[in-house]
């Protein structure tokens, strides 16, 4: 018997959950300050609507009909697409990897905000406190520099994980209710504090009034498509494990929708936190488009110069932490969740013993990140799959969805139960069959010209030697790129041990 959402709000907070992550909390003010504010928002919400929305909804509804994974899903759709559906969980296992490392380095930062209390005033301390804890060498090499706070913060978070989705979508329910509204109770916290320090009206202004000339800029276009992209879950399995949980009368149309603009409010929410907080303490230029400068390194900045007070600083610390923690725990478990809904569909294994393993193997790889080179790996690692694998994963699910099947029998299965609020077919259609995948491969394409004009590798200008780039970059995609052929040949020796495929189709799932 395959497992239900307890309620259609277990469903939606944790769709949230798993959308609204770390990325909206500094990537996503970092962007708007970098690309004119209100004109970054206005191309942000034009690509929420054409690509983002559709292609979010074609993964649910896709998923609902199948109670598959991403990989059964896609199976259904056209037999010779499974290998689409493997590559999304293999995305997200790569991510969930560092992303347990970024997790871990939130929750050290969180024990040691006591520190904040001594800092008052002193940016180069508070600057300087997470680099000096991660005992980071800033290149590859530094495997034996060990930090054991890290260390003991990435058990802390594995272990974390487990608990919350070691039932499924029963301790998933639960948690949810917690992990999708303290963060922004947090952020309602800080952005009322940040809004009352002098000259916080100028960091407002810079968020919402458009700078109409940036959209010039090439760049703005493709960051805020891409935000959007990212953010939303798509490519890494998540949304397809979430919606095959979903009972026949749910209406997708609507919760997507409340989902997709949940997530962009929390992102704009967390703009008013950072902008006005950066302009109180008179540091609104020195924002980062670098989620991990943002949060580890320039914000604490700010946090020792919101008072005069000690112990209010360090309380702040404390607040914007726990707020990142629970950020990120949503978006970790729902990860592994893909990952493992995936994996005991395919193979009929275990659902929680299946969980528990892929946490402990994971944990076991993520602890590279521990070690002195861990941060420079981690840049690799992120920027490879981020603008390669997740970008091919997306295209080649429009090409399956658009093209290798009628998509009008997913659109109908998107509208079935909703009367008045419907995805419209002038937008769906398009949007699956030729501007989702045109843009996500004029992505891809600016992402390789980018690579070829920075001298062929990535991260030369930043050190990262060609071995480097090749052993956990290239390699790494490779590996991605032939998952759906290691699959095959699994599945081909377990033939041989009764193991039968499910070989229905789109319209035998229906009859079931």
């Amino acid at each position: 018997m395959r497992e239900k959402w307890s309620s259609r709000s277990a469903f939606i907070l944790a769709s949230i959950g798993s959308a609204v992550g770390l990325g909206n909390a500094w990537r996503f003010p970092g962007l708007a300050a970098k690309y004119g504010g209100g004109a970054f928002l206005f191309v942000y919400l034009i690509a929420m609507l054409v690509i983002g929305i559709p292609l979010l909804m074609m993964e649910i509804a896709v998923a609902r009909h199948t109670r598959k994974g991403a990989p059964g899903s896609m199976r259904a759709i056209n037999k010779k697409m499974e290998g689409v559906g493997w590559l999304a969980v293999s995305n997200g296992i790569g991510i969930s990897i560092y992303y347990a490392a970024v997790f871990a380095w939130v929750i050290m930062m969180f024990v040691l905000s006591y520190k904040f209390a001594g800092m008052t005033g002193d940016t180069d301390a508070a600057s300087s406190l997470w680099m000096e804890t991660i005992k980071t060498t800033g290149t590859t090499s530094g495997f034996t520099t060990i930090s054991w706070p890290v260390v003991a913060s990435l058990v802390a978070a594995w272990a974390i994980c487990y608990v919350c989705i070691r039932n499924g979508t029963t301790s998933v329910g639960k948690v949810v209710k917690f992990t999708v509204s303290l963060p922004v109770i947090c952020l309602l916290i800080m952005a009322v504090r940040g809004i009352m320090l002098p000259g916080s009206m100028a960091g407002l202004a810079k968020l919402f009034i458009p700078d109409w000339t940036a959209l010039g800029n090439s760049n703005l276009w493709v960051d805020a498509i891409g935000q959007v992209f990212y953010s939303l879950s798509t490519s890494m399995a998540i949304m397809f494990a979430y919606g095959s949980f979903l009972s026949d009368d749910s209406n997708i149309v609507v919760d997507t929708t409340i989902i997709a603009f949940s997530d962009m409010f929390v992102s704009i929410l967390a703009g008013i936190v950072m902008f006005t907080t950066m302009a109180g303490v008179g540091m609104l230029d020195n924002m980062s488009a670098s989620g991990i400068a943002t949060a580890f390194i320039i914000y604490p900045q700010a946090i020792v110069k919101i008072s005069d007070s000690g112990i209010f600083n360090m309380i702040f610390a404390f607040i914007f932490y726990f707020c990142l923690i629970t950020l990120a725990v949503d978006s970790l478990f729902s990860i592994i969740e893909g990952i493992s809904t995936a994996l005991s569909d395919k193979f009929n294994l275990n659902k929680k013993k299946t969980t528990l393993t892929i946490c402990v193997i994971e944990g076991v790889i993520s602890l590279i990140y521990v070690t002195g080179a861990g941060l420079a790996i981690l840049d690799i690692v992120d920027y490879f799959i981020n603008s390669y694998t997740l970008l091919i994963t997306g295209v080649c699910e429009m090409i399956a969805a658009g093209w290798f099947f009628k998509t009008a029998k997913i659109l109908d299965e998107l509208n079935r139960n909703t009367k008045k609020f419907k995805m419209p077919s002038w937008l769906f259609l398009p949007s699956i069959k030729v501007i989702s995948p045109v843009v996500l491969a004029g992505l891809f394409i600016w992402n390789l010209i980018n690579l070829i004009k920075g001298g062929g590798i990535y991260g030369a200008a930043d050190g990262y030697s060609l071995k480097a780039n090749i052993i956990f970059g290239w390699c790494l995609v490779a590996l991605i790129l032939l998952s759906g052929l290691i699959i095959k040949i699994i599945v081909k020796l377990k033939s041989s041990k009764d193991f039968k495929e499910d070989d229905r189709t789109w319209d035998e799932f229906g009859k079931t």
